[in-house]
């Protein structure tokens, strides 16, 4: 007898989501399925739904009726044929990068390098990328999606699947401290220290033995909850106040900082970064993880002569999603700080549109199917 399932589907965009009931899908070859318990909702998504196609429209979104959910986390219900290592029962994150599989990148496991790099359940960076949408036609906003096995990250006992639907912020900030070879007695400076990448890039910078943190935010009630964290090693500078770059030089004898991390929203003045990037010392690295649509003039004589690197880094990979997985279950991550605002899948579109109330990078607003 076919199961049948409930899932969010967009229909068009400016509307609501509406549910709708599908078969449950059985698994292919080297695929599992997965019973959603949450999914983390994108503070972008309302933008998705209504500017998406105009701001980006060389990233598409999936052809109508459509399944969204980012960042899903469940239990796995059935594995197909050719899966090893993965086991009904097993919890779960499932990463919803997808790939070809088959190009130079992919089999070099670099799969956010494959020309057809999907995320899932959101948008394609390639303009081929309904190739991929059209065999992942399921994601996080329905009781249950497929996901190919290299999509799967185990859980530890101790981590809830809602906090769990925050892996997608925290590996985006972990792969951009990956790429800036972060480590101990380094100096990093967090562009939007107060929001969701913002605050997963500090966490995890104090986890990997960043020595110091500096920041820059608006909001000062969170400037204040977020130098809690570690008063000792977080400084904080209100945007517009002065020259971020010659307040990290102050502070760092004139110097620098060994890498900024941008996690500045697509919006955010493109002069913010360019003065941010200027903080860096010598041989320092500018990490892009926020997306700043415009264009940054940049002085090649002064990239040239600094040795500066300008890194886009985009998403993670299942490994270090494992690895953040596990950092959590040993305690070296605690997540805490969330503040957890669920939903149930009827809600999905009350869900989004509150999410413009956030609570910054603390809110954790997730779906429940």
């Amino acid at each position: 007898m076919t199961r049948s399932m409930v899932a969010a589907r967009l229909h068009d965009l400016h509307t609501p989501m509406r549910l709708d009931t599908l078969p449950v899908p059985e698994p292919r070859l080297g695929e599992v399925l997965v019973r959603v318990k949450a999914c983390g909702i994108v503070p972008n998504m309302g933008n998705v739904i209504n500017n998406w196609a105009s701001w980006f429209p060389h990233q598409p979104l999936p052809e109508f009726p459509a399944i969204f959910g980012l960042d899903p986390a469940g239990v796995v219900d059935e594995v197909g044929e050719g899966v090893i290592g993965i086991k009904p029962g097993e919890r779960v994150y499932v990463s919803p990068l997808r790939s070809c599989g088959s190009c130079r990148p992919c089999s070099a496991g670099r799969r956010t390098e494959c020309r057809y790099f999907t995320l899932n359940g959101y948008f394609s960076t390639s303009r081929d990328g309904q190739k991929i949408f059209d065999v992942n036609r399921y994601a996080g906003f329905g009781e249950y999606m497929l996901a190919p096995a290299y999509a799967i990250v185990k859980l530890p006992d101790d981590m809830s699947f809602e906090k769990a639907g925050r892996m997608g912020y925290l590996g985006t900030a972990y792969g951009a401290l990956r790429n800036a070879a972060a480590g101990p007695g380094q100096v990093a400076f967090i562009d939007g220290i107060t929001g969701t990448l913002g605050i997963a890039s500090t966490l995890l910078c104090l986890a990997m033995g960043v020595t110091k943190i500096l920041g820059t935010a608006r909001n000062a009630d969170l400037m204040a909850r977020v130098k809690a964290f570690a008063p000792d090693r977080i400084e904080i500078l209100t945007l517009g106040e002065r020259s971020a770059a010659e307040w990290a030089m102050a502070l760092t004898d004139g110097y620098g900082v060994d890498f900024v991390i941008s996690a500045l929203g697509a919006r955010a003045p493109a002069a913010t970064m360019a003065d941010s990037m200027h903080a860096l010392k010598r041989g320092g690295r500018l990490v892009v993880i926020g997306g700043v649509a415009d264009e940054v003039p940049v002085n090649m004589k002064w990239l040239m002569d600094e040795q500066v690197r300008i890194i886009g880094s985009n998403w993670f990979t299942t490994e270090q999603g494992q690895d953040l997985a596990d950092m959590v279950g040993s305690g070296v991550i605690d997540l805490n700080y969330l503040r957890d605002e669920v939903f149930p899948l009827s809600r999905v579109n009350e869900a989004i549109s509150g999410i413009q109330e956030r609570d910054g990078g603390f809110s954790n607003y997730v779906v429940c199917p």
